[in-house]
Order: C-alpha cells, then sequence, then structure tokens
C-alpha cells in the first residue's frame, strides 16, 4: 500500500515505514505531522484517487531537520569577462511515515 502526497508544492510517493526528506516544516523532532493532501492512494488493484482519496489522511513523524548536498551554479558569459559561482543548499524535513488512513 503507498499513497501520493503533496506538501511544499510537490508529490511525494509514500508508504508506511518508509523515510521521506519534504520541503521544512514547521515542528520540532519527534512531533507528530500530518498530510491532509492526499492525492491518490493505492492498495493492490485498489485505486482511489481524486475525491475519493479526499478523507484519506497520512501520519507521521519528524525525524530530522537538515540541509541537502550544495549546488553549484555558475555563470558565464564568454568575451565579457564575466564570471559568477554561487552555491545553494535547501532546507529539508525528514519524515517517517507511520500510517495511511
Amino acid at each position: 500500500m503507498y499513497a501520493v502526497i503533496e506538501t511544499g508544492g510537490k508529490q511525494y510517493r509514500v508508504a508506511p515505514g518508509e523515510s521521506v526528506e519534504v520541503e521544512t516544516l514547521p515542528g520540532e523532532v519527534g512531533a507528530e505531522v500530518e498530510f491532509d493532501r492526499v492525492l491518490a492512494v493505492i492498495d493492490g488493484q485498489q485505486v482511489k484517487a481524486g475525491p475519493d482519496a479526499g478523507g484519506i489522511r497520512v501520519k507521521g513523524k519528524i525525524t530530522a531537520h537538515g540541509r541537502g548536498e550544495k549546488k553549484i551554479v555558475f555563470k558565464f558569459k564568454r568575451k565579457k569577462q564575466y564570471k559568477r559561482t554561487i552555491g545553494h543548499r535547501q532546507n529539508f524535513t525528514r519524515v517517517q511515515v507511520n500510517e495511511i488512513g
């Protein structure tokens, strides 16, 4: 059984017992979190999507807050002596999914 949830403008496929890194969520480590924006639930051959999946909630627990790996952004214009290097690290929250239901 797994579900497709939306949080932080992105969609994630989650299953009970899995750990997933999502956009930063408010709350301390160990706090319970509930995702109410469930797009689909797949249980074997049974698929619930759209309005049928509207009443389903995905519950989990925050296990960590952190920052992702650094991504380098390099801008360059030839013949103009222009080079610019900047880096970016995205914040994330790791959530352990407990139940779908």
